[in-house]
C-alpha cells in the first residue's frame, strides 16, 4: 500500500470517527429533548454521504406522538435539527452538517421529491426548456440537485429564502 493510499484511508477513518462522535453527541442531546417533551423514541445513528445521520423512530411503531416534533411541512424538524447541530458544535467546536429525521418524514419527503424531480427532468429533456420548481428548503433542494445531476442535466438554486427554488436546465445550457 502506498503512503498516499494509507494517508487517505487514515483520513477516511478519522472522518468516520468524527461523524460517529457527532451522532453520539446529537443522540445524547435528543434523548434529553425527548425526556423533556415526555416522548418515547429510539435513536438510530449512521453516517450517510459524508454526514452524521440521526433518526428518531417510535418505539412502538406508532409515529403519532413523534409527528409533533416534525410539525407542518417539517418546520419543527428543521428547528430541532438546527438546535441539534448547535449542541454538537458547542461540544466539538466544529460546525456540524448533521441530518436529522424524525418518524421517517425526511425519507418520505426524499422519495416524493425524487419522483417530482423525475417528472421535471423528463419535461426538460422533452422540451429542451428550463423548468423552475416550487420553493424548497435546503434539504429539499439538495435532493432535487442530486436527482438532476444523476440524470445528466444541470440545476441551480435561484431566488431568496423563503422563495428559493431549483431551476432545471438541459446540460448544454
Amino acid at each position: 500500500m502506498s503512503d498516499t493510499t494509507a494517508s487517505a484511508d487514515a483520513n477516511d477513518s478519522d472522518l468516520t470517527r468524527r461523524l460517529e462522535e457527532e451522532g453520539e453527541i446529537a443522540a445524547d442531546y435528543l434523548e434529553e429533548l425527548l425526556d423533556i417533551a415526555d416522548l418515547d423514541g429510539d435513536i438510530d445513528i449512521d453516517v450517510d454521504h459524508g454526514r452524521a445521520a440521526v433518526e428518531i423512530v417510535s418505539e412502538d411503531g406508532s409515529d403519532t406522538a413523534l409527528r409533533r416534533l416534525v410539525g407542518t411541512d417539517g418546520e419543527v424538524l428543521d428547528a430541532v435539527q438546527e438546535l441539534t447541530r448547535l449542541a454538537v458544535q458547542a461540544k466539538t467546536g466544529d460546525r456540524s452538517r448533521l441530518m436529522l429525521d424524525i418518524a421517517g418524514f425526511r425519507a418520505r419527503r426524499r422519495a416524493e421529491l425524487t419522483a417530482r424531480a423525475e417528472v421535471v427532468i423528463a419535461e426538460v429533456k422533452e422540451t429542451g426548456a428550463p423548468v423552475a420548481m416550487e420553493p424548497m428548503n435546503p434539504f429539499e433542494r439538495k435532493v432535487v440537485h442530486d436527482a438532476v445531476a444523476a440524470a445528466g442535466l444541470v440545476s441551480d438554486s435561484d431566488g431568496v429564502e423563503p422563495d428559493r427554488h431549483v431551476v432545471v436546465r438541459p446540460a448544454g445550457e
